[in-house]
């Protein structure tokens, strides 16, 4: 009785890590603006990462296997996001629209507190 338990919590952490994946594959498709479409994989890439590799954590029921996962677990949650990080930080700089954009916005906030 328990390993159909196991296999339905498994089964239901998959699909949510597949429709997360999904996600962020239609918003990177449907958003214009990079920053957004950087934001919408970033997201998208460390819930479905969190439940694909909890699904397989459930399903393995092996202690080292579950200690090597939550390893992988982790350090994929420290990596992924510093290279979303990375990855826009380098836009920032090198895109000379955004970075006027930005600093324009920027500029008007300042403005608008002196006011």
């Amino acid at each position: 009785m328990t390993g159909w338990i196991q296999f339905a919590c498994s089964a239901a952490l998959i699909a949510a890590g597949l429709i997360s994946f999904i996600a962020a594959v239609a918003g990177c498709c449907r958003f214009d603006f990079v920053m957004n479409r950087m934001h919408a994989a970033g997201i998208g890439d460390t819930a479905g990462l969190f439940f694909i590799v909890l699904a397989l954590m459930i399903g393995s029921g092996q202690v080292m296997d579950i200690l090597k996962l939550g390893l992988l677990l982790v350090f994929m949650w420290f990596t992924s996001p510093t290279s979303s990080h990375m990855l826009s930080q380098i836009e920032y700089y090198t895109n000379p629209r955004l970075y006027d954009h930005v600093e324009r916005e920027f500029k008007e906030e300042a403005e608008d507190a002196e006011c």
